[in-house]
């Protein structure tokens, strides 16, 4: 239960600090994980060599780049230590760098995953960076720590590795970790560190959402979806205070708001458009001698991913480690929701606004903008509904960028912006009764962590890249 009792009468979740100021990505996904700029106005035909005001080579890790004033925060991993750093919004000149030493890292997807994958917080005065192997760790702009939370390392279902971000709320980090076992979302002081409350969300297994605020009647919550569930708690003590029931078995997805619903896709494998096969299939092709146990050599798809299905990690993948990911992806529910806010206790029966259940993305976030809902599927294929009844204008719409998408949609200026894992940046317009292209351009190397968008400009991480495109100045430090 929450462990820590409400410290004041005015909780200040403004947009203001979420925010920290105007002109800022000050999170994942930007403003409150909304994906949206409305103020901005970046650049239309980027590429590799047009409308570069700078570039800076970078060592590749998932996170994405978040901003503030002058200053750019990511995270990265190389040569075996995981990093906070800071760039010049004006010329792409590395600041600083803080390196946080562990005693041994968390288990991570060698391609994938990485054990800097979580997009660091920012109020334009702190940067709070959350790496699973270490914990929680805040610096101010100058690369100072201020302070540091260590936690247990991170171990996550299928040793894929950590991919949630935390959240600066008023005057509370938020975050949560859902992992193999002692999931919970946690909130701690933003100035001190110190532990504010916990509450333990027991029913969901590992998966990488990070939270959003939403406002609404005059009242604040903390929503964070999950393994087969979304739950929005009380921002002052952690208390629960409602649980949508439906969700997928693995939850990448962010969920967002949009008009005064708040709005969940997603997608694991398992159901009926990627049925998990039986024990017994995969023994017959696998299990070469015929000893009731496939191992690692035998495993036709590689060590990393016999390492993912290997739960209990006793280096023999066995029928009972199978099946406990199949019972668990049976009982999931692959679902674009809307859910409507005030509810109370269990709402499945009661708070849902729509569904809809095709062209749902797998890691991208869906995104809530000038009244639609647009998601991008693996595959290359946009989708947009009404936000307020869910009615479809298109359903799986194909942009002409083929591949898997891990990198979330952002939109400003009555355009969206899609990145491909391979590569590949399209523009679409938004609205419309099909996705209309407005640019493409080729990178030439994978495109994992979100762009963000702040006045003029848009940054974009790739494989060994930080890219700003826009030639107006960024803006100042406030």
């Amino acid at each position: 239960m929450p462990s820590r009792p409400f410290q004041s009468l005015l909780l200040a979740l403004s947009c203001a600090t979420l925010g920290a100021h105007a002109g800022s990505w000050p999170m994942f996904r930007g403003p409150n994980g909304s994906g949206v700029a409305d103020d901005a106005q970046p650049p239309l035909a980027i590429s590799p060599t047009n409308l570069v005001a700078w570039s800076a080579a970078l060592p590749w890790s998932p996170s994405s780049p978040v901003v503030a004033g002058d200053r750019l925060y990511l995270t990265t991993f190389a040569d075996g230590t995981l990093e906070t750093r800071a760039f010049a919004t004006t010329d792409g000149r590395l600041l600083w760098k803080h390196g946080f030493p562990a005693s041994s890292l968390e288990a991570f997807h060698d391609t994938e995953g990485s054990p800097a994958a979580s997009t660091p917080a920012t109020d334009g005065t702190t940067v709070v960076s959350y790496f699973g192997s270490v914990g929680l760790v805040a610096l101010d702009s100058d690369g100072r720590e201020r302070w540091r939370q260590p936690m247990e390392k991170a171990m996550t279902d299928g040793n894929f590795g950590s991919g949630t971000s935390p959240i600066i709320a008023g005057d509370q980090v938020i975050l949560c970790r859902d992992h193999s076992r002692g999931s919970a979302i946690l909130s701690f002081d933003l100035k001190s560190g110190a532990p504010r409350w916990t509450t333990p969300r027991p029913e969901s297994p590992t998966s990488y959402s990070t939270p959003v605020i939403w406002r609404h009647d005059g009242t604040e919550e903390i929503v964070s979806a999950g393994s087969l569930s979304m739950r929005g708690y009380d921002p002052a003590t952690g208390a629960e205070r409602w649980v949508m029931r439906g969700l997928p078995s693995y939850t990448c997805t962010t969920p967002v708001i949009a008009e005064n619903l708040m709005v969940f896709a997603g997608w694991a494998p398992g159901k009926a458009d990627s049925p998990w096969p039986t024990w017994e299939s995969i023994a017959e092709k696998q299990d070469k001698n015929q000893d009731g146990w496939i191992s690692p050599e035998e495993f036709a798809d590689g060590p990393v991913w016999f390492k993912a299905q290997d739960i209990d990690s006793n280096g023999r993948l066995e029928k009972s480690d199978w099946d406990t990911i199949g019972s668990l992806m049976k009982r999931g529910e692959n679902v674009l929701l809307a859910v409507r806010a005030g509810g109370r206790g269990d709402v499945t029966a009661t708070h849902a606004a729509w569904k809809f259940t095709k062209g749902l993305p797998y890691v991208p976030c869906p995104i809530a903008y000038r009244g639609r809902v647009y998601l991008i599927k693996d595959g290359g294929m946009m989708s947009s509904f009404d936000a307020r009844t869910g009615e479809p204008a298109y359903v799986q719409e194909r942009i002409g960028a083929m591949g898997n998408y891990y990198a979330s949609p952002v939109a400003a200026d009555g355009r969206l912006y899609v990145a491909s894992l391979q590569g590949v940046v399209t523009v679409v317009r938004a609205g419309g009764e099909k996705p209309e292209i407005l640019h493409r351009a080729e990178f030439g190397e994978r495109i994992a962590g979100t762009p963000a968008l702040v006045g003029h400009r848009l940054y974009l991480r790739t494989q060994s890249k930080l890219y700003a495109f826009g030639s107006t100045p960024a803006p100042a430090s406030p």
